[in-house]
């Protein structure tokens, strides 16, 4: 609608805050840039009529952000992007994880199956055509022949008030070059992550091949490295508190668009999500210490889990710290005071805070439920064999296969689970969210069909019986058993366990469904109305991986009172957190004695110091990790990789004083490509900037 692109078209009102569109950036970001110090302008960021930045940064795997550092395709993104492919393709002959790796040659590049990056080709404004009721497939379709091998979608902006057609191109073909242990690439586990001071050398690399043609192309041995349209130059020049940096890549999800009640119950399902993560990572992490091939094979997924559920705890923090919910009171009451002044506005805005309110009441139970049961009992991991090999199963039969066909379709679909799964580690889960579901669940919930009485039995003796007895604890079993006794199969115990659990889970989604229906029908009338009230102030949509630019500078900051923290951190600061007997913080030999020796090379500080890591005022989230940091001109200064803990609550509203984002300095990248990983070749490659 023409009154919310008109918001664009003001200046931006404060440079570090913002996840900017980029085909707006000439009408509302060009004077911000330079006057933070942007030697680029808009055109060079973003261009469709020639090659632009844009053109260097890719949507890597669908959740991160990497960016092109050469003329063959060479990629980086952040080590903890890479680490669920880092693991897929490890063993224990060849732990990649644990120990590292780097490729000498293209020849031992390793092809990584249905890893994608996404190149941003176009993003158009089609939000008129939208509301004239234009038909998206027709508008797609012409895009489509217009872009031939491209990905073409239209994109809802400020709660489906605006739209864009966007146009992608995706590479299929995606090969793992090289990244550091573990021990350097996940330096602080989840002790410091969301934290500062930070020393970890977050990064990963990877290769994009193309046909012949430079167009995507399916995985052969006869593809090449992809010619990017542009790709970054990489400065050593490092960075000094105040200098301009900008950031592009893909935000996944913010929610500044909410109203307090929504907030509110943010916090009341966190809670349940954290105390059930609480009790399967304690299992996970005490089986993954004490066995080498279970750490290697729960490495990404305890990693996965434990991500949310730190940065939740951070964030109900920052939420009593900082008042946020207070704070979005304050605007809401700002909001329905506007609105009371035109009986135009009370018609059309006047209910639409008090409808919020109710349908967040309305799914209230059925959401905490939901939340509870699968957050807990439905992470048990056969109940998830079964319940995939039921639904692959269905939509083959679905698909016109005979019943033969069709369990042979689901088992394919299931058998690579099999590849990182611990039976011990999930008898062990299984029992302890059981009962911990049991504790927590209302009575009305309790699981039936089990063949005891659910609130009475002995689950220590339930769980153990399920596991001698199923046919989804391992995959030679379960083949053995489709082969054997077809769709028997789906009377295992484990299958009756998850049709007992999903019994309980699929009640409350027509519920949950309608309910979420309507809560987005009245957050598109609210949205729209503070885009009303807002008019004339600078805006930016919530993030929604889509490609946005952040721009603002090297920053400090101070947390407390009495406590500042310096803009930088460097390779002394490793070695003063080593702990060998701690698997978080053990430090490689050779980091240490690289370190001892001061054999930096060219990647050394002024002073002689290592580089690690450094803070500047970015605006981002997560999605953006892997994206990166550039300088005033342009040129590769670090990767993204983290927000701080006294900011938690950065995902609803932005604090200045306070939101930093961490970044691994690209000069420690190099060091440990070069003098630690002995991948020469690869720095080679690059264009640097000294």
């Amino acid at each position: 609608i023409a009154l919310c692109i008109a918001l664009f078209l003001m200046p931006a009102a404060r440079a570090d805050e913002g996840m900017w569109l980029l085909p707006l950036l000439e009408k509302m970001n060009a004077d911000a840039l330079r006057n933070l110090g942007s030697r680029l302008t808009p055109d060079q960021i973003y261009s469709i009529n020639h090659s632009s930045i844009k053109d260097a940064v890719v949507q890597f795997g669908g959740g991160c952000t990497g960016e092109i550092i050469s003329d063959r395709g060479l990629l980086v993104t952040n080590h903890h992007c890479g680490y669920g492919n880092i693991q897929s393709l490890s063993s224990t002959e060849h732990n990649y994880l644990e120990d590292g790796f780097f490729a000498k040659s293209l020849k031992e590049e390793i092809p990584v199956p249905g890893l994608t990056v996404k190149f941003l080709q176009s993003m158009k404004d089609v939000t008129d055509k939208i509301n004239k009721g234009a038909d998206r497939k027709k508008l797609i379709e012409k895009a489509r022949k217009a872009n031939p091998n491209c990905l073409v979608e239209i994109v809802s902006f400020f709660n489906e008030n605006v739209y864009y057609l966007i146009v992608s191109k995706v590479y299929t073909d995606v090969r793992f070059v090289g990244a550091p242990p573990a021990s350097a690439g996940k330096f602080g586990g989840d002790t410091d992550n969301w934290m500062w001071p930070r020393h970890t050398c977050d990064f990963s690399m990877f290769r994009v091949y193309a046909g012949k043609d430079n167009e995507p192309a399916d995985y052969s041995p006869e593809n090449v490295p992809m010619k990017p349209r542009q790709s970054l130059k990489i400065s050593l020049k490092g960075v000094q508190e105040g200098d301009f940096a900008m950031i592009m890549g893909y935000p996944g999800r913010t929610t500044r668009f909410q109203t307090s009640p929504e907030l509110e119950f943010q916090i009341e399902q966190n809670d349940i999500r954290i105390a059930a993560r609480t009790v399967r990572q304690n299992v996970m992490l005490e089986q993954m210490l004490a066995d080498p091939k279970v750490k290697m094979q729960y490495a990404s997924k305890y990693s996965g889990s434990s991500n949310g559920w730190k940065k939740w705890q951070g964030m109900k923090l920052a939420f009593g710290k900082l008042d946020i919910i207070g704070r979005a009171r304050q605007e809401e009451a700002a909001f329905a005071e506007w609105v009371g002044k035109k009986a135009n506005r009370q018609k059309e805005f006047g209910n639409v805070m008090g409808e919020i309110a109710a349908g967040v009441e309305s799914q209230r139970k059925e959401m905490l439920s939901y939340t509870l049961a699968t957050e807990s009992v439905g992470r048990i991991e056969v109940v998830g064999f079964a319940t995939m090999l039921k639904n692959e199963f269905g939509k083959s039969l679905k698909a016109g296969s005979d019943t033969l066909a069709s369990l042979k379709a689901a088992f394919e679909a299931v058998s690579p689970l099999y590849d990182d799964y611990s039976l011990t580690v999930d008898r062990n889960e299984a029992k302890a969210l059981l009962k911990f579901y049991r504790d927590n669940a209302s009575i009305e919930d309790y699981l039936q069909g089990l063949g005891e009485d659910f609130a009475q039995m002995d689950i220590d003796s339930y769980v153990d019986g399920i596991f001698e007895n199923t046919v989804f604890s391992s995959r030679d079993a379960l083949a053995e058993a489709i082969a054997g006794k077809g769709v028997e199969v789906f009377e295992d115990p484990a299958a009756n366990l998850s049709k007992s659990i999903y019994q309980i889970i699929y009640k409350y989604v027509p519920v949950i469904r309608k309910a979420s229906s309507a809560l987005a029908d009245s957050r598109q009338i609210y949205t729209k109305g503070l885009l009303m009230w807002k008019k004339g102030q600078a805006m930016y949509p919530d993030a929604n991986f889509t490609m946005r630019l952040t721009y603002g500078t090297v920053k400090g900051y101070s947390p407390k009172d009495g406590v500042i923290y310096r803009h930088y951190t460097t390779l002394d600061g490793v070695m003063e957190k080593e702990d060998p007997d701690n698997w978080e913080f053990v430090v490689p030999a050779k980091l240490k004695q690289l370190w001892q020796d001061k054999d930096f090379g060219d990647y050394a500080m002024g002073n002689g110091k290592m580089p690690v890591a450094f803070l500047s005022n970015n605006d981002i989230t997560g999605g953006n990790s892997g994206s990166p940091i550039m300088n005033a001109d342009g040129q590769l200064i670090g990767l993204a990789f983290d927000g701080n803990w006294e900011s938690m609550s950065s995902d609803v509203m932005f604090e200045p004083d306070l939101q930093r984002c961490i970044n691994v300095d690209i000069r420690y990248v190099l060091f440990i490509v070069d003098k630690f990983g002995g991948a020469r070749h690869l720095i080679d490659e690059m264009d640097i900037v000294k």
